[in-house]
């Protein structure tokens, strides 16, 4: 006798809404879904339960998020002559879990409440994510107990800050166990984590001018990156009016935030480095994890941030290498506010990129390029180099006015050398 309760689901046919049980299941408690059986417990069986099978398999695998596969399984079970298909359905840990064409919101997480499948609550969502986080990599015990604290200890005391046993437990490096969580392994002398930085000849990964890896407590990694790439962040000088500018390639601003970002918010769970590499017009930094759930790109740019590892943001915090909570991302674009290039930032689901450009590089562009070429030629060898070129570059590239850029530009628009891409403010030129 099959009945609908608590940890039972009865479905006449695969239809899509096979995943709102699943997903309720994932996120309330261990249950089974028969599939070809009636709400009166007759089994009505599947016409082609081979290829229902497979296609149930596609729903659970791109249908939901985060993957359940680990977490679900279905096969098919012949009663009474009829084929069904029986999905059994554990209870996971990462979540909520949720539609992927809904998204992290009420329409997309669903919970079991006796016999059927609702949808949670904003305030059960935020709390089942708060939760998550309690489980997450920083506060569980690390693997190494056999873990020293130099390098975190000197730190501390070049800040003026009291560090001992209470204070351990205070910031979560031990845990009430006197056990050594893993952000005692991040700050631990021993961490096995490191930073790999990449110089290269030009603008593409061709010709290594050095690399270097940086290990060590994720403080000392820090330190070290920064000075390593703070040697190659140039500075020209640029006269302004009377006064002279120096200017370097990077602001320093966003150099460091950036470097902190990756550190402070990478997902630990991976253990791959975080990889840097400077190019002569643009400096990458890659961090294992993307974004945390529920939080977008265009979140960060408002100030509003979700830290994987807030106790770690919290070190950072009271030795004041980040000045408050959420403002790092408006802050690197804030520092590229009066260059006419813009940082990138880009998320997936298992990593996070974000790219700055050398505010000097259209200087040196203009400088290589032979000094007997045209107007129209000399635009046309800065695209081969740097693949599309705005108004404001060609007013510096040609040292001519904002009309008379204007003028070359819209010459070579008729002409067929170039192709307008965007609009407004974003309008930028590429080779035909």
């Amino acid at each position: 006798m099959y009945k609908e309760d608590q940890k039972t689901e009865l479905k006449v046919k695969l239809t899509k809404d096979i995943k709102k049980e699943i997903v309720a299941f994932a996120n309330t408690n261990d249950g089974t879904i028969y599939i070809g059986i009636d709400d009166n417990s007759n089994i009505i069986g599947l016409k082609d339960a081979e290829k229902d099978l497979e296609a149930l398999s596609g729903m659970i695998r791109d249908g939901i998020c985060s993957d359940l596969t680990l977490y679900t399984k279905i096969y098919i079970e012949n009663i009474d002559n009829k084929d069904i298909i029986i999905v059994k359905v554990n209870e996971a840990p990462n979540k909520p879990y949720y539609l992927a064409d809904k998204g992290l919101k009420s329409s997309g997480v669903y919970l079991r409440h006796g016999n059927v499948s609702i949808q949670a609550s904003e305030e059960v969502i935020k709390k089942m994510l708060l939760e998550s986080n309690s489980n997450s990599f920083e506060n569980n015990v690390s693997s190494n107990q056999n873990l020293h604290f130099n390098y975190l200890k000197e730190t501390f005391k070049n800040h003026g800050i009291e560090i001992n046993d209470s204070k351990f437990k205070t910031l979560n490096i031990t845990n009430l166990n006197n056990q050594y969580t893993n952000l005692g392994l991040l700050l631990s002398d021993e961490c096995p984590y490191s930073i790999k930085c990449a110089i290269f000849n030009g603008n593409n990964k061709l010709e290594f001018k050095d690399r270097k890896e940086f290990k060590g407590s994720v403080l000392k990694q820090v330190n070290d990156t920064y000075e390593y790439l703070d040697l190659y962040n140039k500075t020209k000088g640029k006269i302004i009016g009377l006064e002279r500018q120096d200017i370097r390639d990077y602001p320093e601003y966003a150099l460091r935030e950036s470097l902190l970002n990756a550190i402070i918010h990478r997902d630990y769970n991976f253990t791959g480095s975080i990889l840097i590499s400077l190019f002569d017009d643009h400096y990458e930094i890659t961090s294992l994890g993307g974004l945390v759930k529920g939080i977008s790109i265009k979140d960060l740019y408002t100030g509003i941030s979700e830290s994987r590892n807030p106790n770690l943001a919290n070190i950072f915090y009271r030795l004041k290498y980040v000045e408050s909570f959420g403002t790092g991302i408006g802050r690197i674009m804030e520092s590229y506010k009066k260059y006419d290039k813009r940082p990138l930032i880009l998320d997936s689901d298992n990593a996070f990129k974000v790219t700055l450009f050398n505010v000097n590089y259209t200087e040196e562009a203009e400088k290589i390029l032979p000094s007997n070429l045209t107007q129209e030629e000399k635009i046309v060898e800065y695209l081969k180099k740097n693949n599309k070129i705005n108004r404001l570059i060609v007013e510096s590239l040609l040292e001519v006015s904002k009309t008379r850029a204007n003028d070359i530009l819209n010459k070579m628009l008729t002409e067929n050398l170039l192709k307008q891409i965007g609009s407004g403010k974003n309008i930028y030129y590429v080779l035909k």
